[in-house]
């Protein structure tokens, strides 16, 4: 029985060891990105999807393709355009003469990782094709459901300059991911490296395959394995009501600015993502720091303000950084 719980936690430290090795293979294709590459390993381990948002050319597309590559994940990239049909992206059903038959010809969708680039591109019914992808892990095409293959993660993109001939995604849709991730622009040195790497003609990137998809099915169970203490449970619900009702936690200031607080949801990605950081700092237990660490990219997206705060300048991350200040630790 010994033998087994130290094998066990060999196991654990070599899962560690590896997502480090994650982090470095990565940072040889994509500088500066290590704050991207975290969340999105986040939503891997822990099943959630990802809404990237930042201005062009700061890698996103670079980072999850190099990231499938050492993951060895299937990597397919969708360009939303305005004239992209739901068949374009789950498949659909054609005519075969030899046969005389239909037959199915599945889409894009059919992958490990999905980069859905630009999702606001696209009409409602193409987000909403993918969307219910997300939630039900499978399709259906003619008459036939179809399973994805697992592990399935989504990760859209958004450009917030140009918001001219774009479908904004609804509310109920943008609850869906896990997190939302600002990306912002490099550092000076690490932009300096970029441009030294990439004006460079003959640069090729080479990544070894770190992870397995059995390796990530064993962190997902390893995470799920991490210890939260009934106290951190009751400060996530308490971080998530001061989002509903700002007026009961001495946030006045923020009470006549707040359309809709956070939804449960919110509650549950806390959870899940702050056992995934304890994780990678190679702890079995969550601390406050990590829910802490992730709060605002669980739950920018999620809390609606009214046209007034829009009008007064004030931002979903303030409220969030005025709850993590007020909201205790009891």
């Amino acid at each position: 029985m010994e033998t087994e719980e130290i094998s066990y936690e060999e196991r654990i430290r070599e899962h560690q060891l590896k997502i480090k090795q994650v982090f470095s293979e990565v940072g040889k294709v994509v500088v500066g990105q290590q704050y991207m590459v975290n969340r999105l390993l986040i939503g891997l381990f822990t099943g959630g999807h990802i809404l990237l948002e930042g201005v062009p050319g700061l890698a996103k597309t670079l980072t999850v393709n190099t990231l499938s590559r050492v993951l060895d994940l299937n990597f397919q990239r969708i360009q939303f355009t305005p004239d992209l049909l739901p068949s374009d992206l789950i498949g659909t059903m054609i005519y075969n003469q030899a046969s005389s038959a239909f037959e199915v010809k599945k889409g894009p969708i059919f992958s490990n990782i999905i980069l859905a680039d630009e999702i606001n591109r696209s009409p409602a019914k193409v987000q909403s094709a993918l969307l219910e992808a997300m939630q039900e892990k499978q399709v259906t095409i003619g008459e036939t459901t179809y399973r994805l293959d697992l592990p399935f993660l989504v990760l859209a993109t958004q450009n917030p300059v140009e918001q001219e001939g774009t479908y904004p995604l609804p509310e109920a849709q943008v609850d869906r991911f896990m997190m939302k991730v600002y990306i912002d622009y490099l550092k000076k040195s690490d932009e300096l490296e970029v441009m030294r790497r990439m004006s460079n003609m003959g640069y090729k990137s080479q990544v070894n395959t770190v992870l397995t998809k059995d390796d990530i099915f064993a962190i997902r169970n390893e995470i799920n394995q991490v210890q939260i203490s009934e106290m951190l449970e009751k400060y996530i619900i308490e971080l998530v009501f001061a989002s509903r009702r700002p007026g009961e936690y001495d946030l006045n200031e923020f009470a006549n600015y707040i359309q809709f607080g956070v939804s449960p949801r919110a509650s549950i990605a806390l959870n899940l993502a702050a056992k995934a950081v304890a994780f990678f700092d190679e702890r079995d237990y969550v601390l406050p720091e990590d829910i802490k660490e992730v709060a605002a990219d669980v739950m920018n997206h999620r809390i609606i303000l009214n046209y007034e705060a829009e009008a007064d300048g004030v931002k979903t991350k303030d409220f969030v950084e005025a709850i993590l200040r007020k909201v205790p630790i009891s």
